[in-house]
């Protein structure tokens, strides 16, 4: 199944709600992925642009953006941006692929 890593941050009031109730969110998140047949496989918190990141795994696009989506609905987040990850196996096929691919810069 494919890999995603995401990238979210609160709203000011979401973190004003947690601070007067502290909640563990991986268990949410967990739920979250498991209802579309995937998996969490890593929730952190950090300093910087983010205030946390996850790693999951789905079934397929269309799952993870299903997530994705009811999470950004919920209103309790800033941003949330997801990447799909590619394995180096799939990287390899697709640079395979590519030379295969007759790109022409514009204005050639």
């Amino acid at each position: 199944m494919p890999l995603y890593l995401t990238r979210f941050s609160y709203t000011p009031e979401t973190w004003a709600r947690l601070i007067h109730n502290p909640e563990d969110r991986r268990r949410a998140a967990q739920a979250y992925i498991e209802s579309v047949g995937g998996k969490l496989h890593g929730f952190w918190y950090a300093f910087g642009r983010h205030d946390g990141y996850t790693l999951w795994e789905a079934p397929d696009n269309t799952s993870m953006a299903a997530v994705a989506l009811a999470i950004t609905g919920g209103g309790a987040l800033a941003s949330f941006e997801t990447t799909v990850l590619l394995t180096v196996d799939e990287t390899m096929d697709a640079l395979r692929k590519a030379r295969d691919v007759n790109y022409q810069p514009p204005g050639r």
